[in-house]
């Protein structure tokens, strides 16, 4: 799925919150320095709130939006580690309006990692910007997390690192959430805020569920279908 999508609007306290922690961004970020030792990752991940198996495609829709999110069975190198390619596709009126290739791979603890994007905004079929595109070890970007093996409460974590460019964010605010989508009904969900620093005004929450994976946002891209090729 596409990474953040401006869909809500913080408020009051919350807003202060957010912008103070952008004001001293510049020595956090400097400190970000994720350990990658290639030995240590998969291309088989199966955490149980984000599996990735190949030939499964999850389908989310809202409003006059689609996307499908497919697990290919190709492999991308990136920091000297392979990462499983998802093909991510977005449509709006029935226009394919952005064509994403995703990098993900899991550690032996079980934490996703996301290692970068290939992106292209698409209009009228053809390719007018690659914004957005990224790859862990090149140009100062670094990998992040976009799911922990065991998610708590009140964690904190970057789900990307590209300094300018894609340094989406994510804190676990629940997980015992129920949740309805057109996929289906789910209790035990675990509840996401997560949010961009280069856009501090804005969030979106997010769902997820053990044995399924991202229920998308019931008021947003919710989940409609998970098909197994």
């Amino acid at each position: 799925m596409r990474r953040i999508t401006v869909s809500s609007v913080i408020m009051g306290s919350m807003l202060v919150l957010v912008v103070a922690g952008c004001t001293g961004s510049s020595q956090a970020e400097k400190a970000y320095a994720p350990r990658v030792d290639p030995a240590d990752f998969t291309t088989t991940i199966d955490n149980e709130y984000f599996p990735l198996k190949p030939g499964t495609t999850f389908v989310y829709e809202g409003g006059a939006e689609r996307d499908e999110m497919s697990v290919t069975s190709e492999a991308k190198k990136v920091m000297g580690l392979e990462c499983v390619v998802v093909n991510d596709k977005a449509w709006e009126e029935g226009r394919l309006v952005e064509q994403t290739y995703d990098w993900y791979a899991q550690d032996k603890k079980g934490n996703v990692w996301y290692f970068g994007e290939d992106t292209k905004e698409i209009k009228n079929g053809k390719v007018v910007s690659t914004k957005g595109s990224w790859e862990a070890g090149l140009d100062g970007a670094k990998p992040g997390i976009v799911m922990r093996a065991d998610p708590k409460v009140g964690d904190v974590y970057r789900q990307e690192y590209y300094p300018g460019e894609a340094m989406d964010m994510a804190e676990v605010l629940g997980s015992n959430e129920s949740v309805r989508v057109p996929y289906g009904s789910f209790d035990h969900v675990l509840k996401s805020k997560e949010w961009t620093p280069l856009e501090p005004f804005f969030f979106e929450h997010k769902y997820y569920v053990r044995g399924v994976g991202p229920l998308g946002n019931p008021r947003d891209l919710a989940l409609v279908d998970v098909k197994h090729g």
